[in-house]
């Protein structure tokens, strides 16, 4: 370990000087989000938390998450104990973002933990390519963009997440800790439902049955698995059970009122079809289509749950859900075939895939759940690389949307550019040959590719400013979301086939 350099204990200081000189930075809604979280599990009786909604930001987080604001809250009321006022919206003293920032930076502490143990985990002979990748996901733009700009807890959310993964490496000793660990994850934030299929498959196929015979069941371990699971979740739920209010818990997690796009479209499979949908309402009159007038400024507006298409079909949450279920399948199957650590990484990076791609009312920075999994195994070949690039660029360009002032433009634009050729260099030079043909086409349309990502930001930044003023305020969006979607789809397709041939 000596000879890797810079170490991760130095990149980690030298990320928290950053993020210090951050804290003045833009905060969007999402820190009033976790402040009045704070307000509620402190000054409010469990019974009411699901209840309370003095503020529009409710709190739709699993039980997990809101005993975690509970015990920050306790240490903020000594910092300022007017941010646990409820009825106080909107309060940001100095004070307040003072502590919620520090929170961010302190609880990421776990993500450097399981990195570190990613880090040690890995064989001799990778060592230095799972070095590099941990560093890429310590200093990476989307958590900096995310959680210390634009303000979540994703660093501490991905900390427990990879340590679960790494855990699975050491297979039977591990094993069980793992899949509890993720049931506690899933209690802290349910998007990690996205991932619980490749769990599912991992875990029954490494832990539940038998190695030789897969007609030869570990009761034993089934019992400890599943009661584990049972007291994870009447450790979340139970209270919640006890005041009969389980159904209104979960119609916070899960308000499916809310339309197939977020208000800016998150680049999937579903944003290319609301581009087509834009540009079919031009060329309808020429091709003879019907129009659904009062859907023409639907999926432009940037409202939440407006999504209304004018020309293609509607789409339902049972569409998104069988689409979904039919992206991961492939994956689960050579999973359950072929149940190695590796595999298991995939699956995971396949599952988030599928769901960001096909899922309903997806979040732009759901794509973290694709890229950081991804990370731990973009190393292991070319082939990898070649299909992790175009994520990568897509990705966290496609998060540029979420910083929209001004001073704040140079700081995601010149880091993420910095970030992208450092990492990306640095794979090149570490990742070893494929022994299997890469594929040739997709390799060139991952260069030009990248290359279009330069004038795409400065026609978003600012050429359209200067074309079209304070008009067609959508269109820089749509054109992001757009492109980044065919890098998501385009990577998505290439590491399926790598994966399924490999």
């Amino acid at each position: 370990m000596a000879d890797l350099f810079p170490t991760l204990p130095q990149c980690a200081a030298v990320a928290v000087a950053l993020k210090l000189l951050l804290w003045p930075a833009y905060k969007s809604t999402d820190f009033e989000v976790h402040r009045n979280w704070l307000a509620i599990t402190n000054s409010l009786p469990i019974h009411e938390w699901y209840y309370e909604k003095t503020s529009e930001w409710t709190l739709d987080y699993p039980p997990f998450f809101a005993y975690f604001e509970w015990t920050m809250s306790q240490a903020a009321r000594y910092i300022d104990p007017a941010m646990l006022d409820v009825s106080n919206l909107g309060h940001d003293s100095w004070p307040t973002v003072h502590f919620q920032r520090a929170t961010v930076i302190i609880t990421e502490l776990v993500l450097v933990y399981a990195l570190y143990l990613f880090i040690q985990s890995s064989p001799q002979a990778t060592k230095r390519q799972s070095h590099a990748a941990a560093l890429s996901i310590l200093l990476s733009p989307g958590l900096l963009i995310i959680d210390h700009i634009h303000f979540q807890y994703n660093g501490f959310l991905y900390g427990v997440l990879i340590l679960s993964i790494v855990l699975a490496r050491y297979q039977k000793d591990w094993l069980l800790a793992s899949g509890l660990l993720f049931m506690a994850l899933l209690c802290f934030k349910h998007i990690y439902l996205y991932l619980a299929p490749a769990y599912f498959v991992y875990l029954l196929r490494t832990y539940c049955l038998g190695q030789k015979s897969l007609f030869t069941i570990q009761f034993t371990n089934c019992i400890k698995l599943g009661g584990g699971i049972v007291i994870v979740a009447v450790l979340a739920f139970g209270p919640f059970a006890y005041y009969q209010q389980i159904p209104q818990v979960f119609s916070r997690l899960f308000p499916f009122s809310r339309g197939l796009c977020h208000a800016y479209w998150a680049p999937n499979v579903w944003a290319l079809y609301s581009f087509a949908d834009r540009v079919l309402i031009y060329l309808a009159p020429h091709l003879k289509l019907s129009i659904n007038s009062e859907a023409v400024n639907s999926v432009t507006r940037g409202l939440v749950g407006d999504s209304t298409f004018a020309v293609l079909p509607e789409i339902a949450p049972r569409t998104t859900f069988f689409l979904t279920l039919g992206a991961q399948i492939p994956s689960l199957i050579k999973l359950f075939f072929q149940p190695t650590w590796d595999n298991f990484v995939a699956t995971i990076t396949l599952c988030g895939y599928a769901s960001f791609l096909f899922g309903w009312h997806v979040h732009e920075k759901a794509i973290l759940l694709v890229i950081l999994p991804f990370s731990l195994l973009a190393l292991k070949d070319r082939r990898y690389l070649g299909a992790f690039r175009p994520l990568a660029v897509a990705g966290h360009v496609s998060l540029f949307p979420l910083l929209f002032t001004a001073m704040e433009f140079p700081i995601k634009v010149i880091y993420t550019i910095a970030w992208l050729t450092v990492v990306l260099l640095a794979f090149d030079h570490l990742t070893p040959a494929s022994q299997q043909q890469r594929v040739f086409l997709f390799d060139r349309f991952s260069l030009l590719y990248i290359a279009a990502a330069i004038p795409l930001i400065a026609y978003s930044s600012l050429g359209h400013q200067l074309l079209f003023g304070e008009k067609l305020e959508f269109l820089p969006l749509m054109f992001i979301s757009s492109y980044s979607a065919i890098g998501v789809v385009g990577s998505w397709l290439g590491f399926l086939v790598v994966f399924l041939t490999s």
